[in-house]
């Protein structure tokens, strides 16, 4: 091969390589061996994962444990309350607001899963997220009609970017009698179903003696 055409070849193949630099990289992610293992360790699920199934299938169930934030949120009466305050038992927190339409499609479904766990063992624990006086005077009023679900309320709107979800509405999630996220869905769903009863079960169990 001459120089020129050597030369032009060459160019053209790192012409190639710069505009397929993403599919190289997507490539390279793919096959990188032991350095993969290291760089996915967070996306790594827990056993808590065999409950991804059915109106669950995109539940996360994140290996590595993260206590719930430190962050102060209040009750119906305007009460400072914390997520610490509730260590010893397992929390189903769903952060909520009048203005999602799917928020308010599930909620019957999250009364009715308080309604099936009355030894208060399992805290249900819905967080609206509306600001505004009327807008919250409009959520103490839909919640009302969803008992025994108590009203709980951020006002600064911060909640749902401190966990997993970060900001998607609606978000649930639940932790463990240590304050732990076990797991964590973004979206819809039913939580008075079979594959939620499970997982929560799951998590009731440990340390209890069951």
């Amino acid at each position: 091969m001459s120089g020129s055409k050597r030369g032009v070849w060459i160019g053209g193949a790192l012409a190639l390589a710069v505009l397929a630099g993403g599919t190289i990289g997507t490539l390279y992610a793919m096959h990188a061996g032991p350095f993969k293992a290291e760089t996915d360790a967070s996306a790594e699920k827990s056993e808590l994962a065999r409950f991804a199934v059915g109106p669950l299938a995109a539940l996360e169930t994140p290996a590595v444990l993260e206590t719930a934030p430190d962050y102060v949120f209040k009750t119906r009466e305007g009460a400072d309350v914390r997520f610490a305050d509730f260590r010893g038992k397992v929390v189903l927190v769903n952060l909520w607001a009048m203005w999602c339409a799917p928020c308010r499609t599930e909620m019957p479904t999250i009364a009715a899963l308080a309604g099936s766990y009355p030894d208060g063992d399992l805290v249900v624990m819905p967080i609206n997220v509306d600001t505004g006086d009327d807008a919250v005077a409009d959520a103490k009023s839909f919640i009302d009609v969803h008992e025994p679900l108590p009203f709980y309320g951020d006002p600064k709107f911060q909640l749902p970017f401190e966990f997993p979800g970060k900001g998607k509405m609606p978000q649930t999630i639940l932790l463990d009698r240590e304050g732990r996220i076990r797991a964590a869905f973004a979206g819809e769903a039913d939580w008075n179903s079979a594959e939620a009863k499970a997982l929560i079960d799951a998590v009731l169990a440990e340390g209890s003696g069951v």
